[in-house]
């Protein structure tokens, strides 16, 4: 397999996660092609599958404005700065994505990038807090059996 071919095999599995499809709606997905799995397709074929997944997942979250997405990744990456003590600003969190997803212009960060980046910088966020938390209560505990 060529680079071409496994980046469609991996864009055509990342799209079915996407779209929650179940390993049955998948096998009905590939069965007009002939084939059990999507490695043996042809990559023309799996390019083509892979733009209907795209057409599809564009249309279930047509709801999601790029504007909106955008000003949610702002406030994933805000958050995140505020959790870890650190000064933020406009551009800052600009600066932070684009670094984060390796694009020069903010506005050029596509959707899917854009959900990545929300999912990335909201799970900081929480990891951040459990761990304060646990941290708390392990200092708690250590300090209740020294007291004992």
């Amino acid at each position: 397999m060529d680079k071409l071919h496994l980046g469609a095999v991996k864009r055509y599995h990342t799209l079915c996660s996407a779209l929650r499809l179940t390993p049955e709606d998948r096998e009905a997905l590939l069965a007009p092609y002939g084939v059990t799995s999507s490695k043996d397709m042809e990559t023309h074929d799996l390019v083509d599958l892979c733009g209907s997944l795209a057409l599809e997942l564009d249309k279930r979250t047509a709801g999601v404005s790029l504007d909106k997405l955008r000003k949610r990744v702002m406030a994933a990456i805000g958050a995140w700065l505020i959790t870890e003590g650190r000064y933020s600003s406009v551009a800052i969190i600009k600066a932070i994505a684009c670094r984060a997803t390796g694009y020069r212009s903010f506005n050029k960060i596509p959707k899917e990038r854009l959900r990545n980046l929300i999912g990335l910088f909201n799970n900081k966020s929480r990891d951040k807090a459990q761990a304060e938390q646990l941290k708390t209560l392990i200092t708690t505990t250590t300090t209740n059996q020294l007291a004992n």
